[in-house]
């Protein structure tokens, strides 16, 4: 066993160099073995002065209090847990301990010091209680008048939801009645007032538990969803922001800030939790919410119901939603808006149902979960098929059709039950519009990869010519002909596997084109024309027939900026083949000959996906406006935004970053700025794709102009991501230009970059052997050695970090030598201890200075004198080592030059030799 006293001696001896973490372990270790009471109160009260350090000040008051209880005397303890509270907010509380510190040792100036800081604090923070409280009144005052001018409530409104962004003000506005008021205003119905409450209720529930628990009972869960569904958008949208922050905090997420007492207080959120989840539940089925109402509780489930981290073993939200609410999203999915009795909906609704029907089912854990989903399905669906009644067995095949756009693997086996191809097929041949126009959508969803789909392909496209030749109706004609492009494209990019006639898919994609430029045709079917481009566009032939027609390429674009977001995925998939941004398997020439000696299938590529061809496309959808309707497509806050639609945008944008020329005009259309999300949350490979777009915008553009205002800190996160070894050498490059951009501008960018851990792998890229990747290093390193963080890990004992750059400036590529020895001249000007230790850590040290001093590029000679002169100024006894090498030499030779392009060169050495005179080391000529 362990001895306490040892384990203290050793913690302490941790705290001295700087360790926080195993100080802290070791005082933890120590209290485990103690049994002495003095002791533990030392323990206590060292441990209180770690966190002090670690910034984790609710645990240090907790520690310090804890030693405070052994001895109440004891004053390291009081001072700890005064300084504790004070950044904790709680002035008074610590200007008591810091009085019993003055009371114990009155004569301690620092005691007196701290007790003048608190009292003016807390005379400062009474003031502005007291005038926040009367703003707060005011604003009240103003709201609720009803003979107040216009202007004036506006600005009153606008203030108090800045009002609730502030911790300080949420807290004045909750303790003065403030929610009761609010409520008042809602009821007022005024739609700029109701806005104002609301986003106020928003801003004081965001990161606070227990101030969102109690609003969330005050207000009631009824009322918040009856403010949801209200066919107002904006209104709709600010309570669906509301309703996720209170969410937010009874799952433990968002900016959770420490509020002393109550993080004591242990909520039960469950209850609530499920509360929220079957209100929203019941919302789908409800007549009385409007369609927007419908799509935000729906957002709201596919946020918060499935995990958001596989790892994590607990599903159980989604079974809840399972059990309590399936048929309820089912009954959304099969909705038929031509019906009279149709749910209120939007043209977003039944998409984001069928993700919803797709998160959930991908969220369950094993295969008796999944059978229980496939069997409420299939039981809900055979309680809807009915023979004598068309219109209720149209809504059975609607919500196969929705299961399809979901969970496709359930949708298959829901096609194969007993039943349900025939009705398909028999609607297509009904005489009704609307039967045939469900059954071909069915088809259609119904069709998709090449093996699953051979039934269809040997039946479907029969069925779906016959009614392409004879309907009269263009809603009916163009899902008809989607089927037949969608059967069509089964072959994917490859050139040998056409599945139609040559020209039958240039004869589609005529027509899909066509369609798409008539306006008077509605937007739910022109959508159906962009869905058919998604597959024909695998084609290289109609992908450069499409780039050229210009009037359906900006049709296009022009729909992807609607509010209908259900064409989101088709344009990225058009977007994606045009620029052809998939990946592709590249080919060994090896195995093709065997592959061709065999008689195996060989894919081929069309002589129009080649790169000059792939180049121009590109630039005519740059010309035609892609950046500002992909940044649009981007800001959708919904749910048909999935994971994979975001890869597809993200993949587009990195085939428009290829050339640097076109950057400029990607970030004057918000590219940068809608690059961002895309590269902090969706599937592995979009977040690759879009950091590597971004590192390609951040390498070559101004910082302030890209990414403008605290944005540019929101990039260096995906940045440092591409510093990986799994990532591959260009990616690394371009990642690390960007970061030698951003390091370069502030020192507020260069700490981001620190506190995102880049410095090792900014380091290990240092080592490579790559001339390009081991310059772009040391130039970033060269920029981030301004940072006074940086310059102490050099300093630190125990790292080659300076050994390093030493040896760099001896390297012979010229560029990675300018860096080294920029890097080395910042380090030794800042840091004097580094001037002793440069001549420490190599033998070769002053035989590279001498060549630095001595070589040909201007810039890298500068740079080596510097060095000398910072060697020379930092310590006399340096100085005398210096002067008795060939150095002196040197300096004297470069001090007599008489180049006026060298002048700043010959002023440095001039420098040098007038500190060896300070010194005494040498004489002038004059003495000599």
């Amino acid at each position: 066993m362990e001895d306490p006293i040892q384990l203290k001696e050793e913690g302490n001896k941790y705290f001295q160099a700087n360790d926080y973490e195993r100080a802290a372990q070791s005082y933890t270790q120590a209290m485990k073995l103690n049994k002495d009471k003095a002791l533990q109160a030392v323990l206590y009260r060292n441990r209180a002065a770690c966190f002090l350090k670690k910034e984790e000040y609710a645990k240090a008051a907790s520690d310090a209090s804890r030693a405070i209880d052994i001895n109440s005397s004891d004053i390291k303890a009081l001072y700890r847990r005064s300084q504790a509270l004070e950044k904790l907010g709680k002035l008074d509380q610590a200007f008591k301990d810091a009085q019993k510190c003055a009371t114990i040792e009155p004569r301690n100036k620092n005691f007196q010091e701290t007790l003048r800081r608190l009292g003016a604090n807390i005379q400062e923070k009474l003031r502005i209680q007291f005038s926040t409280d009367l703003r707060v009144q005011k604003m009240f005052e103003i709201l609720l008048d009803e003979n107040s001018d216009k202007e004036k409530r506006e600005k009153a409104a606008n203030n108090l939801i800045i009002l609730g962004r502030e911790e300080a003000g949420a807290e004045r506005i909750f303790q003065n009645n403030g929610v009761s008021l609010l409520l008042q205003l809602i009821e007022t119905k005024d739609p700029e007032l109701v806005l104002a409450a609301v986003r106020t209720l928003s801003e004081m529930c965001t990161g606070h538990k227990a101030r969102a628990t109690a609003i969330l009972h005050y207000l009631g869960i009824d009322n918040i969803c009856m403010w949801m569904s209200v066919d107002n958008e904006e209104i709709s949208l600010a309570v669906c922001s509301l309703l996720q922050a209170i969410t937010d905090c009874l799952l433990g997420q968002g900016k959770e800030e420490h509020h002393g007492k109550e993080e004591a207080v242990v909520l039960d959120t469950k209850k609530d939790l499920r509360m929220i989840t079957m209100r929203l539940l019941d919302m789908l089925v409800s007549k009385k919410v409007s369609g927007q109402g419908r799509d935000r509780a729906l957002n709201l489930l596919n946020k918060n119901i499935p995990r958001k981290d596989l790892k994590d073993h607990d599903n159980s939200r989604t079974i809840f939603v399972i059990d309590n609410g399936l048929k309820k999203i089912l009954k959304v999915v099969g909705q038929i808006p031509e019906l009279p009795d149709c749910l209120p909906l939007t043209e977003n609704t039944q998409l984001s149902a069928s993700v919803l029907l797709n998160k959930l089912y991908d969220d369950l854990r094993c295969d008796p979960e999944r059978d229980n989903y496939r069997v409420i399905c299939e039981e809900y669906i055979k309680s809807k098929v009915d023979p004598q009644d068309m219109d209720k067995t149209l809504h059975a095949i609607q919500m196969v059709s929705g299961v399809l756009q979901g969970p496709f693997d359930l949708g298959n086996k829901l096609l194969g039950m007993k039943g349900v191809m025939e009705m398909m097929v028999a609607l297509c041949g009904s005489e009704r519009e609307i039967d045939q126009l469900v059954a071909v959508e069915a088809l259609i969803h119904a069709s998709t990869k090449l093996s699953r789909a051979t039934f269809i392909i040997s039946n479907g496209v029969a069925l779906l010519k016959e009614i392409y030749k004879k309907t009269k109706n263009e809603k009916i004609k163009i899902r008809a002909l989607v089927g037949l492009c969608k059967l069509g494209s089964a072959g994917g990019t490859d050139y040998g596997l056409r599945q139609f006639a040559e020209g039958s898919t240039e004869k589609l994609a005529k027509q899909c084109r066509k369609w798409l430029c008539n306006a008077s045709i509605d937007v739910r079917t022109r959508r159906w024309a962009v869905e058919g481009m998604s597959y024909l566009t695998l084609d290289a032939d109609v992908k450069d027939d499409f780039v050229e027609d210009e009037p359906a390429l900006q049709a296009m674009l022009e729909l992807a900026k609607t509010s209908d977001k259900t064409i989101l995925y088709s344009v990225a998939s058009v977007l994606v083949n045009c620029t052809n941004s998939y990946d592709t398997k590249e080919l060994v020439p090896e195995l093709v000959q065997l592959a061709k000696f065999s008689k195996q299938h060989v894919p081929e590529e069309h002589p129009k996906d080649k790169k000059d061809f792939v180049v121009k496309r590109v630039k005519r959808l740059l010309k035609a406006g892609v950046v500002s309707a992909l940044a649009c497509m981007v800001k959708a806050d919904s749910a048909i935004l999935t994971d994979q639609s975001k890869e597809l945008i993200a993949r587009v944008f990195l085939a428009l970053c290829e050339d640097p020329k076109d950057r400029g005009t990607i970030v004057a259309e918000g590219g940068g700025k809608a690059l961002i999300p895309l590269a902090l949350e969706g599937t592995e490979v979009g977040k690759i794709k879009a950091s590597h777009a971004l590192a390609k915008i951040a390498a070559i553009s101004n910082p302030d102009m890209a990414f403008p205002g605290e944005r540019v800190y929101e990039v260096v996160r995906p940045l440092v991501s591409l510093l990986n070894t799994e990532r591959d050498g260009l990616q690394n490059y371009e990642a690390l230009l960007g970061l030698t951009n951003f390091s370069g501008r502030s020192d507020k960018l260069r700490m981001k970059i620190v506190k995102e851990k880049a410095l090792p792998d900014i380091e290990n890229y240092m080592f490579e052997n790559h001339d390009q990747l081991r310059q772009a290093a040391t130039e970033c390193m060269c920029n981030l050695v301004v940072n006074k963080e940086v310059q102490e890990r050099f300093v630190a004992d125990g790292n080659d970090r300076l050994k390093l750059v030493v040896l760099l400036c001896g390297e012979d590529d010229e560029k990675v030598q300018v860096a080294a020895a920029g890097a080395l001249a910042m380090l030794t000007a800042a840091q004097k201890k580094l001037c002793s230790k440069m001549t420490e850590v190599t033998t070769q040290w002053l035989e590279i200075l001498q060549r630095l001093c001595l070589h040909d590029n201007v810039e890298v000679q500068h740079r080596g004198l510097v060095i000398a002169f910072n060697l020379i100024n930092a310590d006399k006894d340096l100085a005398k080592k210096l002067v008795e090498t060939e150095l002196l030499e040197i300096l004297t030779y470069i001090g007599k030059q008489e180049d006026p392009k060298k002048q700043h060169i010959i002023n440095v050495a001039h420098d040098c030799l007038t500190r060896c005179m300070d010194y005494g080391l040498i004489k002038p000529l004059s003495q000599a």
